[in-house]
């Protein structure tokens, strides 16, 4: 994922001038960013502190971090399930693999 050029204090810090009435193409031009990014960072950050913007990150890096280990997990899973239903040297190894079709939801 590419890393925003702007903190999340500087973010809030933007969005807030916003709400004390500034114009959003105003602080588009004057912090260099597109209307997109101001609305999505309006979205994602609207009403939020600076303290629960770092919650949010922390909280989307550990889902980052489960989703990963998740997945190494079940392929690991995979591969043994495979190399168990195999004879040495014989076939695809995600064709022979009965229980994996099985539990992915295929026949």
């Amino acid at each position: 994922m590419r890393k925003s050029r702007f903190t999340e204090e500087q973010i809030i810090g933007v969005l807030k001038e916003h709400e004390a009435g500034a114009r959003a193409e105003e602080l588009c031009r004057r912090h260099g960013i597109s209307g997109t990014t101001f609305y999505k960072w309006k979205a994602k950050f609207g009403g939020m502190d600076v303290s629960d913007a770092r919650k949010l990150k922390a909280l989307e890096d550990e889902n980052r971090r489960l989703k990963k280990l998740l997945a190494e997990q079940m392929m690991r899973r995979i591969a043994s399930c495979c190399a168990r239903s195999l004879p040495s040297g014989a076939g695809s190894a995600t064709g022979a693999c009965g229980r994996w079709r099985s539990a992915r939801g295929g026949t």
